[in-house]
């Protein structure tokens, strides 16, 4: 091998945090392809890589055969025997034929060829990281922004904002610290690629997990998130310990906690409501902050039609229709709304 060049690899592996069993590998099969590029292309050979030394070794791949038909790829018993005493008819016998000038000539080649595989391990390397880290909150710099798409530097590789995952009115300045929903990781001709999102509800669920300890610690427990990025967001809470306030929780001493993460959101409207079993009272509760004066409930079409105070009425249907359709969403219910 060229002078030098087995240690610049073994350099790259550390840099790029590779197993240098996978650079091995790529090389061997590199210098496979040199060999019978440059000098014999019909031989079956293998390359051995000294990997204290660097050093290479080329050797032709010859099976023991009663009747010699094909020189490049059979060897007589006798002449294997000549070699090893233990060969038998069917072993493989491994003759070196590496030329002098091996490792200059192929040199180039296996560059080339050990760069592909480097890159392809270390977008394996990064696919694995961050496939585990899907469905997951992530934080990062903004490094730069091209059309609307928004590059943030979460370590080895930059996760992409597309433009459609941002909130309505939220801005962003190169060096900005965001935290992000992680919710796809692909791999693709250019390497991995981890898209992340500020609109979607998990961004929610994942903000007052970090935030709250009782649900880290399981006592209280998020039941769903319906959410319209950047503009306000339900989130139905439930506690499984009933000296435990899910709502209180959630909104914590003076209200910080649900603070913090508005601040996160940029002062997105974040509208906790409590869960239950009772269909009639989880869809009263959802249409908070309104009052509720009377709900029927078909169970059939799973639809319910409520009352509401006149001067209420534009409250619980909220602007655009956005109230009543987040309760819906987070109840799963269809919801028809009218005054007393």
């Amino acid at each position: 091998m060229e002078n030098g060049l087995f240690d610049v690899l073994m350099e790259i592996c550390d840099e790029k945090g590779l197993s240098p069993d996978v650079l091995i590998d790529a090389l061997e099969a590199a210098l496979v392809a040199a060999y019978r590029k440059n000098f014999n292309s019909a031989q079956n050979v293998k390359v051995e890589i000294d990997k204290e030394k660097g050093g290479v070794k080329v050797y032709a791949q010859k099976t023991v055969s009663e009747t010699v038909e094909n020189e490049q790829e059979q060897i007589s018993l006798d002449d294997a025997r000549e070699i090893s005493g233990t060969y038998e008819i069917g072993d493989i016998v491994n003759i070196e034929v590496t030329p002098k000038n091996f490792g200059r000539i192929s040199a180039m080649t296996a560059k080339q060829v050990v760069t592909q595989r480097i890159r392809e391990a270390e977008s394996g390397v990064i696919h694995s990281e961050y496939t585990e880290k899907k469905n997951e909150l992530i934080s990062g710099r903004v490094e730069r922004i091209e059309h609307g798409t928004v590059y943030i530097d979460i370590g080895k590789v930059n996760a992409v904002l597309p433009e459609k995952e941002q909130p309505y009115g939220e801005r962003y300045e190169v060096g900005q610290v965001l935290k992000c929903y992680v919710s796809h990781v692909r791999t693709n001709s250019q390497g991995t690629q981890i898209m992340v999102s500020r609109t979607h509800p998990g961004l929610v669920k994942r903000l007052f997990e970090q935030e709250v300890p009782e649900i880290a610690e399981g006592i209280v427990e998020i039941k769903n998130v319906a959410r319209e990025g950047g503009s306000r967001t339900k989130i139905a809470v439930y506690s499984t310990d009933p000296d435990v306030d899910a709502q209180g929780a959630c909104i914590g001493p003076r209200g910080m906690r649900v603070q913090n993460i508005g601040d996160e959101l940029n002062d997105e409207k974040i509208d906790i409501v409590k869960w239950s079993e009772d269909p009639a009272e989880y869809i009263s509760a959802s249409l908070s902050p309104a009052k509720v004066t009377g709900i029927e409930i078909n169970e059939e079409e799973k639809s319910a039609k409520v009352t509401v105070p006149e001067h209420q009425l534009s409250l619980a249907i909220g602007k655009s229709g956005q109230n009543v359709r987040l309760a819906a969403r987070l109840t799963g219910w269809k919801i028809d709304i009218s005054a007393e």
